[in-house]
């Protein structure tokens, strides 16, 4: 595990175990729920890790691209969806780290996919969070990204943010439709129950945990959607800067509001979110 610490941050990153946060606090009191000592980060509602080069779900793995159509692993068996992408399944290499900082690297061959990715994590007066992609494979080729946070949640938890949009989905939790939404603003009643995505997000978000509140901003490709999980009766709650509606890639009537990112050989793209604490 990498430790880095900057202001009343501190952090622990596991960069064999697709980079995960393993924890996240501030103040030594814990952000994101600590993921138990051995733990698989991908199977357990803990800590926090990026998605890469999708967010949340295709529908039965299916990737449509310039080279034909590509048929990933359901990892999420009974809705028959790959969610959350294939970076988070792969060991990053460790490119620097100093007292508050780290920068990770990780080069995927998954055909169709050739990408580089590079995610810096910086500590100071805010958490800050970046990941940068490039493509090095086929031109045009669709990419998306985020990141998913399993924040604690004590009593008193409330969560506040603008959008104008929120997705309707159906009971394996694909998209069915669009509905007016000025966004959400709350305690349990607001948000107890969710796996909602919403469009038009203003890329700011206030989240009050129990006695302490942070100021979360989404920049670049995470910057204007949002997925919001919340189960009913767990101590998480997930706020999820991403660049894209789930499963636009075999929905295109839903690109305008958040389209999957189709870049050129040798582009890149990048998406960032920092947490600041507030009063």
């Amino acid at each position: 595990m990498i430790e880095i610490a900057g202001g009343e941050w501190r952090a622990g990153l596991l960069p064999t175990r697709g980079g995960a946060l393993a924890r996240l606090s501030h103040a030594r009191e814990d952000v994101l729920v600590p993921l138990p000592e051995g733990a698989d980060p991908n199977d357990s509602w803990a800590g926090a890790f990026v998605m890469l080069p999708w967010t949340n779900r295709l529908d039965e793995g299916r990737l449509p691209h310039p080279g034909g159509v590509a048929h990933f692993p359901c990892n999420r068996v009974a809705e028959r969806t790959a969610l959350h992408g294939l970076s988070r399944e792969h060991a990053w290499e460790v490119e620097s780290t100093g007292a508050d900082r780290a920068v990770l690297v990780q080069r995927i061959d998954a055909a169709p996919y050739l990408y580089v990715a590079r995610m810096e994590l910086r500590l100071g007066a805010a958490f800050h969070l970046a990941l940068t992609v490039t493509n090095d494979g086929a031109e045009g080729m669709p990419f998306g990204s985020g990141w998913h946070p399993f924040f604690v949640r004590p009593a008193g938890t409330r969560i506040a943010f603008r959008a104008s949009g929120m997705i309707e989905r159906d009971i394996r939790n694909l998209p069915v439709g669009l509905a007016a939404s000025d966004g959400l603003e709350g305690g349990e009643e607001a948000f107890a129950g969710l796996d909602t995505h919403y469009t038009g997000w203003d890329g700011t978000l206030r989240l009050d945990l129990g006695a302490r509140a942070f100021a979360m901003a989404g920049e670049g490709a995470w910057s204007r959607n949002l997925q919001v999980f919340a189960p009913r009766g767990a101590g998480v709650i997930c706020a999820e800067p991403v660049s894209h509606v789930p499963d636009v890639a075999n929905r295109p009537d839903f690109a305008p509001f958040g389209d999957m990112r189709h870049l050129p050989r040798g582009a890149a793209v990048t998406g960032s979110v920092s947490l600041l604490a507030v009063t």
